[in-house]
């Protein structure tokens, strides 16, 4: 018999270290995939495991020809794990996942169709969160020709995507190893955006579910890095972008993520509230030395009303007035109720308002010579930096349909408007009501994927907030194909979601 040296389509790298149990979800997506076993294959990296999952991977090596297990001393950081199977992968491309992550079915097959079709060098799957943030704006539509500079690529940072390896190969890019390196992946991923040919975004397929593991080492230690190495890692990003983007608004808007995602994040709400107080003041120290030594006067100056103000208070060192802001944001939630529902047929049209509140009242914003500024529970602070004016014409209401038994969110077509309430006592305050309507083809939901079931929910983006809100609507499509049921999210609705999870299939 001759043996089929052909090269397979797809390499994902896994690295590996003490697993457990929480590689099975994933190992079980990869033997479910509808690319055939011999067009793909999976390296393990097993990093110094010393559980029963190095003996578990050879069971599953030895069972599967595609599966393939690498077994090097402990390393301390997936970098090393993630190098060595980028030397091993002989695929044309190359996908990194993680070991308690997992794979939608089709992920590779249809990662690698959008890959080939378009010649891309990075395919950017669509991802589902549990219990993490992923990227919520980047998946609204599919993008074949994405770049920095016309979409939201930066908001995806980590590194489980789909890279040519050829492309990894010609300009080395590689993952910086050492235990104490932080956001390694950030400084791949952002320099493959930078010297990719051809980026896609495929959102109308969930591929990757992406998992945060309540019992994945000291939490506590993760959460409460020790700021000096981190923030050496945010500028050796900065310094990738700043060789590659000349100054004006297109590094603004880059450094701009880094400002708010990895700094700013780090001083608001219960963040900066639950975080020892030597530690916050440590990190806020770095954010004001970035701030003054790296970012133009742009880079803050875009940001939202209220990020605005947080930035102008860490680069004072305002530290208290930190945490004053955080105890008020804290509060904040987004609230909306079902206005009407009308199903003719299968189609479904819902109307839906809601608002922004703290303690049970709307957020507010105040004239001020002409300007609409946000009310904030701090002091001393220029009205400038929470004039809002611009930011409430540019607010919206999502309808987004969700999943249970995956997680996996899609975004309804709506028509939307804002409205302007004022105050009811004349004091020169509005707040803002978002109305939205969507007509749901329950037919084509999810391109037809619609089996389980959907809970919709309202996502309020509006003057730097981005939240949600449950809906009291529930949408049950069964297995066999029947009509779907349209039920309110009240009353016996225990019993009902009881009942269907019972009858549909796994």
């Amino acid at each position: 018999m001759t043996l089929d040296t052909r090269a397979p389509r797809v390499s994902v790298v896994v690295p590996v270290h003490d697993s457990g149990a929480h590689i099975e979800k994933l190992v079980a997506s990869l033997l479910r995939q509808s690319l055939p076993p011999d067009q793909f294959e999976v390296i393990f990296v097993d990093d110094g495991s010393t559980d029963g999952t190095p003996a578990r991977l050879d069971e599953l090596a030895a069972a599967h020809p595609h599966l393939h297990v690498l077994h090097i001393p402990n390393s301390g950081w997936p970098s090393r794990p993630r190098n060595l199977g980028i030397e091993r992968a002989r695929g044309e491309y190359v996908f990194f996942a993680d070991d308690d992550d997992w794979f939608g079915d089709e992920a590779l097959e249809r990662l690698h169709d959008c890959a080939t079709a378009h010649d891309a060098d990075v395919v950017v799957g669509k991802m589902a969160g549990h219990g993490r943030r992923v990227p919520r704006e980047l998946f609204r539509r599919n993008r074949f020709d994405a770049t920095l500079a016309n979409s939201p690529l930066i908001d995806s940072l980590t590194c489980h995507k789909l890279f040519r390896r050829s492309f990894l190969d010609e300009h080395r890019l590689r993952f910086s190893e050492g235990p104490h390196l932080r956001l390694e992946d950030h400084r791949m991923v952002v320099r493959a955006y930078l010297l990719s040919k051809r980026t896609c975004v495929l959102a109308d397929y969930t591929c990757y579910h992406h998992r945060r593991r309540k019992d994945a080492g000291n939490v506590t230690a993760r959460k409460f890095f020790d700021p000096a190495s981190y923030f050496t890692g945010l500028r050796e990003a900065l310094d990738i972008v700043d060789a590659h983007i000349a100054p004006g608004e297109v590094r603004d808007r880059l450094h701009r993520r880094w400002l708010r995602h990895e700094m700013l994040h780090r001083l608001r709400r219960r963040r900066l509230l639950e975080a020892p107080p030597e530690w916050a003041d440590q990190v806020a120290h770095e954010v004001r030395q970035i701030i003054r030594e790296r970012f133009a006067p742009g880079v803050a100056a875009g940001l939202p009303p209220l990020q605005r103000v947080a930035a102008h208070l860490a680069e004072q060192g305002r530290v208290d007035d930190l945490r004053r802001l955080a105890e008020w944001e804290t509060g904040i939630a987004a609230t909306g109720a079902v206005d009407r529902r009308e199903l003719s047929g299968s189609t479904l049209t819902v109307a839906v308002s809601a608002h922004l509140e703290s303690g049970g009242r709307p957020v507010t914003f105040a004239a001020d010579g002409g300007r609409e500024v946000l009310v904030l529970p701090v002091t001393g602070v220029d009205p400038a930096l929470s004039d809002s004016t611009g930011t409430l014409d540019k607010s919206r209401l999502d309808l987004i349909a969700r999943r249970r038994e995956t997680n996996e969110e899609v975004f309804l077509p709506v028509t939307f408007r804002t409205e302007k309430v004022t105050g009811t006592a004349d004091d020169g305050t509005l707040h803002l009501v978002h109305h939205a309507t969507a007509t749901i083809d329950l037919d084509r939901l999810n391109s037809g994927r619609t089996r389980g079931t959907w809970f919709l929910k309202a996502r309020i983006t509006s003057a730097g907030w981005t939240a949600d809100t449950p809906l009291a609507l529930v949408l049950h499509f069964s297995a066999d194909g029947a009509r779907p049921v349209v039920r309110d999210r009240v009353g016996l609705w225990r019993r009902a979601r009881w009942a269907v999870s019972r009858r549909l299939p796994r």
